[in-house]
């Protein structure tokens, strides 16, 4: 952390792609928070899209989350294999598109799980949460 208690990755102007996608692989969720509305985005953005504020904080993001929608890719890019299922996970105060590592429902709860990477871009991965 730094002084200003923020993440390492967002020194200087703020959350960039970059730093995003470092963070992710080291397994951190970051986002960001507009100071002027509250409103919290799940990838780095330079305006916020609730009010078009510039005033953009970095935070870090709940771990877990419910899956709000989902889908299986059945016909999968080159190099990633069989099929894989995607889905948009509510962590609260805000919504993440993510990888699923199981089987998903909507209404599952799932969990932060790592990365998943393609053509060297990191996305988010999350692994279902035992229910009972």
């Amino acid at each position: 952390m730094t002084a200003s208690g923020a993440p390492p990755y967002a020194e200087g102007e703020g959350l960039k792609h970059e730093s995003w996608a470092r963070a992710l692989r080291d397994g951190v969720l970051l986002g960001q928070e507009c100071a002027d509305c509250e409103h919290v985005l799940g990838t780095p953005k330079s305006v916020c899209p609730g009010c078009s504020g510039r005033s953009l904080v970095t935070v870090r993001l709940p771990t877990s989350g419910t899956v709000l929608s989902e889908t299986t890719i059945e016909v999968t890019p080159e190099g990633l294999g069989d099929r894989y299922q995607v889905g948009v996970v509510d962590l609260g105060p805000t919504r993440l598109l993510g990888r699923m590592s199981d089987e998903v429902e909507i209404g599952d709860t799932v969990a932060f799980d790592g990365f998943v990477e393609y053509e060297d871009l990191p996305g988010p991965r999350f692994v279902a949460e035992p229910t009972g």
